[in-house]
């Protein structure tokens, strides 16, 4: 790659990875979704602290990463390799608090904010702020070099481990520091399986080693490094020594590793080697990790899966059973059957609906005292038996719904922050009561439109839409079979409907007001399934966003392969 930036096909692969991985949502407490979200963080920052600015901008300045145990003396080494006190150090742990990245002047540009480590805030003066990036210049360090001190790897604090992790995945080179004492500890070693897993440009210090032991040592460690596959990264030793008053190692101390590091600067094909083996192995570990994390959905959707059938299923056969209970005469009983017999007379027109027209008339209009009339006392009994039973089905729906949740990890970390689910929303009785209202309404309407040519018989003149319409409501209630406790007087206004409309027109009503209240409470009842719904994503779009994020690795490795491996060799 000649060029000073990559090709316009791997830069846009990358940057559609970067959006593939951070759009990935892991919000569901399933088996392993710590190690997943933990990858997935992974992969944004390499992909935005490193790879997308590396690959922008490819003669940049060589970032060095001095990395390592804690107490290995990283900042008295950098201290050193640049000349002049830059850092600080000292015998309290965690001695590193917040970054230093050291760099020449006529370099500063290339480290704003936008280009690299751009979540970390910049600061030019000493700070205990952990996260903050403190900026460096000094005209000791070769153009083309910068050099960041970052904390103890095994850091006590936990704040330090994450950020060392952050940072050694952005740089081009890391300088792994470690002594004698220190050198065979896991920590460091699972950083640096990391780093030649990734092919990191690695070099490794063996800080503070007394003349007794550098033989010993640092054959031990070789072997060590080249079981791990480090075996071509270069290994330096730092003697044990006192430091000047300045704080820095003896100029012939760290010679070696001051000239490997300005010989690097002053090379650009050395320099470009050394980050086009990092950057390489860092898009190929980026794509294979993508595709970890795609795996890691499949759990994902399995577990969105659970909980969307089980709260459907569950809401599904509540609506069912309304459906079944409003038309099986479970409404009428209590306070609906005894307005509907006070209105009608129980059993008065069960012999000849023609002989009692007048009578029922008369009864009708009898009935009227200033605003309310025998009807209207019905239509209330009826909405309110119509909002009670809906809010019984909700609240049942909603308490069985949360139970099965409550059954599965996923489902009780949702209910934890979603206090209150377990019952109906609260403004679930105003909806419900607005809903029978409207079907009322709805059902009033059908009988003026279907009783159109039929307003001037005696039979729509004794009972009147409303009347009708509170039959035809009775009808509907009852057509699947009518309650005990109705005492048989439901039959009665299927009887009254059918002298006024006929019986087919009567069955077409019927069929339709059913219809639409089983609509209406259908759409009720969605609302309150939506609720649960909407506190995990469906997996449909956890599939999709699992398509996207395949697709996208996918191309992002064949643009590797064309910029890397089929265009020019890598460095």
């Amino acid at each position: 790659m000649a060029s000073d930036h990559a090709s316009a096909e791997l830069l846009g692969a990358m940057s559609k990875l970067l959006i593939g991985v951070r759009d990935v949502a892991l919000r569901l407490e399933v088996d392993d979704v710590d190690t997943a979200r933990t990858t997935q963080a992974k992969l944004v920052d390499q992909l935005s602290d490193y790879v997308l600015p590396r690959l922008v901008q490819l003669d940049a300045p060589l970032l060095t990463v001095v990395g390592g145990s804690t107490g290995a003396g990283k900042s008295t080494l950098v201290n050193s390799l640049v000349g002049e006190r830059v850092t600080e150090s000292g015998v309290l742990r965690p001695t590193t608090r917040s970054p230093v990245l050291v760099y020449h002047p006529d370099d500063a540009e290339w480290f704003l904010p936008d280009r690299i480590l751009p979540d970390l805030p910049r600061t030019d003066v000493p700070t205990n702020d952990t996260y903050a990036l403190r900026l460096a210049s000094s005209d000791k360090v070769p153009r083309g070099l910068a050099i960041l001190d970052a904390p103890d790897v095994d850091s006590i604090d936990k704040g330090n481990r994450d950020l060392a992790a952050q940072l050694l995945a952005a740089a081009d080179l890391w300088l792994f520091v470690t002594s004698a004492a220190r050198y065979a500890d896991q920590v460091p070693w699972d950083y640096l399986r990391q780093a030649s897993e990734r092919s990191t440009s690695v070099a490794v210090v063996l800080d503070r080693t007394s003349a007794e032991a550098v033989v010993e040592v640092r054959g031990h460690l070789a072997r060590m490094m080249t079981s791990r596959g480090l075996s071509d990264s270069p290994l330096f030793t730092v003697p044990e020594s006192g430091v000047d008053a300045d704080g820095l190692l003896p100029s012939e101390s760290v010679s070696p590793i001051v000239v490997w590091l300005h010989e690097l600067a002053a090379d650009p094909a050395a320099r470009q080697m050394v980050v086009g083996r990092t950057l390489d192995g860092a898009v190929r570990h980026v794509v294979l990790r993508a595709h970890d994390v795609a795996d890691a959905m499949d759990t994902q959707i399995a577990a969105a899966e659970v909980l969307h059938g089980e709260v459907e299923t569950i809401f599904r056969k509540a609506l069912d059973t309304f459906a079944t209970q409003s038309a099986d005469g479970t409404i009428l009983r209590g306070e609906v059957l005894a307005r509907w017999q006070e209105f009608v007379g129980t059993g008065e027109l069960l012999r000849s609906v023609e002989e009692k027209v007048s009578r029922i008339r008369d009864r009708f209009v009898d009935g009227v005292t200033g605003k309310r009339t025998r009807s209207t006392e019905v239509v209330e009994a009826i909405e309110s038996g119509l909002q009670m039973l809906l809010v019984e089905h909700a609240e049942a729906a909603a308490e069985a719904g949360s139970r099965a949740w409550a059954s599965v990890p996923a489902g009780r970390t949702l209910l934890a922050a979603n206090r209150g689910i377990d019952r109906a929303s609260r403004d679930f009785r105003v909806r419900a009561e607005r809903m029978v209202h409207d079907w009322r309404q709805s059902v009033l309407e059908l009988v003026r439109v279907e009783g159109a040519d039929k307003r001037m018989t005696a039979r729509f003149l004794a009972f009147g839409v409303n009347g009708i319409g509170v039959a035809l409501m009775v009808v509907v209630f009852s057509r699947n079979g009518e309650g005990k406790e109705a005492g048989g007087t439901a039959a009665l206004a299927h009887k009254l409907l059918d002298a006024i409309f006929g019986e087919e027109v009567v069955i077409s009503l019927a069929d339709r007001a059913q219809a639409d209240l089983e609509a209406r409470a259908a759409g009720l009842f969605q609302s309150e399934i939506q609720r649960f719904l909407d506190l995990v994503e469906s997996p449909q779009t956890i599939k999709a966003n699992q398509d996207v994020l395949r697709e996208s690795a996918r191309q992002a490795e064949y643009a590797r392969h064309s910029d890397f491996l089929n265009g020019e060799p890598t460095p």
